[in-house]
């Protein structure tokens, strides 16, 4: 074989895996319970997603463009309306602030949210703005609209994307609001998690649900969708598990800063204070996952119920509003959230690919073999 040929097929072999590395997805990834860890002691729901929350819906774009472009969008719907006409009840908590979260300052104000939760990169925060403002004017019964309050949070996947690129577009966002559905979530290198990186490792989406059982034989859901992009030395159910790689970029995105999103779904009626309590809590979930929380990550919670809805304009002033959770019966679901956000960080690593991406940069796979070891499977 001449020296054509060679350099030829090895590229061929280079190009083919490269498309493997950065591809969505992945054969042989699991997520934590298929590997033996169950995070606490609360029952997940049967999809163990967030859209075990009844007409909860999550759609993705995935924007993946020859060898740099790793990036995309994850949107999440609380109900298949017309959000914008019939709101949901909302609460957002900051846990630390280095981050954009379009949108924060009206649900802090109002109590609710009217559009899709949209999710993407740093620099395309204004990007999707436009695009969600433009979904809600263009719904049926929306013609005379003249204000919406998009909400938008972001992580910066600038160590595996050329973010400076703004390859994420107006018509990727309404891709991933207009696909959203019930049913599976896609984790780990999809959406807005294509591009994003954790504990040195591959991050991505990830998701988890717990049921709550209530008075009466009820019973509530909690489910969590989280944009994992943050670090230091990962803990597994108490465990130290740290990269073998401790001489990785120092990068914000690959050495321990960075940023987490996390969105909540309950179908439990809250109170916008109660669902601001819930937020929080979260964020003791996240803590359980990880050895610092570092002074360079944007942290956020933003927590909605789907047990009403607020019309945007009430004929009698008055809203109808169901029986609500009371104070004392609170920590039931605050676990639930704690749990969940824990274990759908743990599935936005598990289920996530290792990915080669802009400027040759490699974001390793988090090896199952190990994490099986671990936990003694």
């Amino acid at each position: 074989m001449n020296r054509a040929k060679i350099s030829l097929l090895v590229s061929l072999c280079l190009l083919l895996c490269l498309f493997v590395a950065a591809a969505p997805g992945g054969e042989g990834r699991q997520r934590a319970r298929a590997l033996g860890i169950e995070v606490g002691v609360m029952a997940p729901g049967p999809l163990n997603a967030i859209t075990d929350v009844d007409g909860v819906r999550v759609g993705h774009t995935t924007v993946i463009d020859g060898a740099d472009v790793r990036t995309g969008v994850t949107a999440v719907l609380p109900h298949g309306g017309n959000l914008f006409r019939e709101k949901v009840p909302a609460a957002i908590h900051v846990f630390n602030g280095f981050g954009k979260l379009a949108g924060l300052s009206q649900v802090d104000e109002l109590g609710n949210i009217e559009t899709p939760i949209v999710l993407t990169n740093t620099l395309s925060v204004g990007t999707a703005v436009i695009a969600t403002v433009r979904h809600t004017l263009e719904a049926e019964g929306n013609e005379r609209v003249r204000s919406v309050n998009a909400v938008v949070g972001e992580t910066n996947d600038g160590y595996l994307n050329d973010i400076r690129g703004f390859h994420v577009t107006v018509d990727h966002v309404l891709q991933a609001i207009r696909s959203a559905a019930p049913g599976a979530v896609g984790e780990g290198c999809v959406g807005a998690g294509t591009g994003t990186c954790a504990f040195r490792f591959k991050g991505g989406i990830g998701t988890a649900s717990r049921i709550v059982p209530g008075g009466g034989g009820e019973h509530f859901t909690v489910g969590v969708l989280v944009q994992s992009n943050f670090g230091w030395t990962l803990n597994i159910n108490g465990v130290p598990f740290a990269s073998e790689d401790h001489s990785a970029s120092e990068d914000h995105s690959a050495s321990g800063d960075g940023s987490c999103m996390i969105v909540i779904a309950t179908d439990a009626p809250l109170s916008v204070r109660n669902l601001g309590r819930l937020a929080r809590r979260a964020f003791s979930g996240m803590a359980r996952t990880r050895s610092v929380m570092t002074q360079s990550s944007g942290d956020y919670a933003v927590a909605f119920s789907t047990a009403y809805r607020i019309p945007h304009r009430a004929d009698a002033g008055r809203i109808d509003v169901p029986p609500l959770v009371a104070n004392s019966a609170m920590n039931p679901l605050f676990r639930a959230v704690e749990e969940a956000t824990q274990e759908a960080i743990y599935n936005s690593l598990f289920m996530a690919t290792t990915t080669i991406g802009f400027e040759g940069r490699t974001c390793e796979a988090i090896p199952l073999d190990r994490v099986r070891a671990l936990v003694g499977n």
